[in-house]
């Protein structure tokens, strides 16, 4: 096949090299430093102990990626959530005709977009649960090798199972789902887990799991997301190799001192004292986050579905404005006590001051 990823970050770049690896024809967008790097030098995965050098083609700029007549089986977007809105726009315009385009982005609401220009018939939803880190430009270590790739049709009724066995032969765990909402909410639901709080208090997930207060403000942030979720319809559901559906149940049912044993295990061997995304971004100066595609996005269908998202609303409201500059980041570095009394303050309805 021939498949362009547009967005060749870690995870894009990991999914094309494996694919380039299978023998397709891969084409990976990227900048151009990292670009020349790879065309030079081969892009390098690192996975079970054992490293591939692998000689694929990467190109710094759209345009030149499609060529005067592109023939592309399937594109991957690739990027991070906030940049996929112009990537879209960008492909639609060069390529309108793509005849398959999937979404590797975490967070909720990102395939309708893609579907509005592309169409659901030709509109993949990926969640990508392997962790990936990046050593060097043209080096990715892979850090979990039981992780996967869930992917689901944005068309009702449409089947996944052809791209599914096309990652499967490439040596990726690949999964398939049937409702993509579900997918990418449940995807969402272990993303969100130590991660805008840990942003915002700039301590790592473990050492805030340890915090009894911040404990169980995660645990309601978890459980208004649940709540949504039945209001919608929607079920949490198993990911390749990232079970969400028991972790769900357990906040149902289980006693405080159960979900805090089995929580914190998870906390600390999913993130433990590293850093998550969100706070990389902050601590990037990028002036985006990904938490309006998570928190904010849990928060804008809970207000639509009637459901009180405090928690949620909290998180999403204070990380946007630390990133945007309005809320100074050590107004809430170390302070859960703050972080709190704002919470407190959003389910009086009101607003940060």
């Amino acid at each position: 096949m021939n498949i362009l990823v547009y967005g060749a970050g870690a995870v894009g770049g990991y999914l094309g090299g494996k694919l380039a690896a299978a023998g397709h024809q891969v084409t990976l967008i990227t900048r151009s430093a990292t670009a020349k790097v790879i065309n030079d030098d081969g892009l390098l995965i690192t996975e079970g102990g054992v490293t591939l050098c692998i000689p694929i083609r990467a190109v710094a700029q759209l345009a030149e990626a499609l060529g005067v007549k592109p023939n592309f089986d399937l594109v991957i977007f690739g990027m991070k959530s906030y940049d996929l809105g112009a990537a879209v726009t960008a492909l639609a315009d060069l390529y309108p005709d793509a005849p398959c385009v999937m979404s590797t982005q975490n967070g909720i609401g990102l395939e309708q977009f893609i579907a509005t220009r592309f169409g659901a018939e030709r509109t993949l939803a990926g969640s990508v649960t392997i962790p990936i880190s990046r050593a060097e430009p043209n080096r990715l270590i892979v850090e979990r090798t039981s992780r996967g790739l869930g992917i689901a049709p944005v068309q009702p009724g449409s089947d996944a199972g052809r791209w599914v066995d096309l990652f499967r032969v490439a040596g990726v765990r690949a999964g398939a789902a049937t409702d993509y909402q579900a997918m990418k909410w449940s995807k969402a639901f272990l993303n969100i887990m130590g991660n805008a709080s840990s942003a915002i208090l700039n301590r790592p997930p473990a050492e805030l799991y340890r915090l009894d207060a911040i404990f169980d403000l995660e645990m309601r942030m978890l459980r208004e997301t649940l709540a949504v979720m039945r209001r919608l319809g929607l079920s949490v559901i198993n990911l390749p190799g990232a079970t969400a559906r028991p972790l769900a149940r357990s906040l149902s049912y289980a006693p405080r001192a159960l979900l805090h044993i089995v929580f914190n295990q998870v906390i600390s061997r999913g993130r433990g004292d590293k850093m998550p995304s969100f706070h990389i971004d902050l601590a990037a100066d990028k002036e985006r986050s990904e938490v309006v595609f998570h928190n904010g996005a849990i928060a804008a269908a809970g207000r639509e579905a009637g459901i009180a998202t405090p928690v949620n609303a909290t998180l999403n409201d204070i990380l946007t404005r630390m990133v945007q500059g309005s809320i100074q980041r050590e107004t809430f570095d170390g302070r859960p006590d703050r972080l709190l009394e704002v919470v407190g303050r959003y389910e009086r309805d009101e607003v940060i001051a």
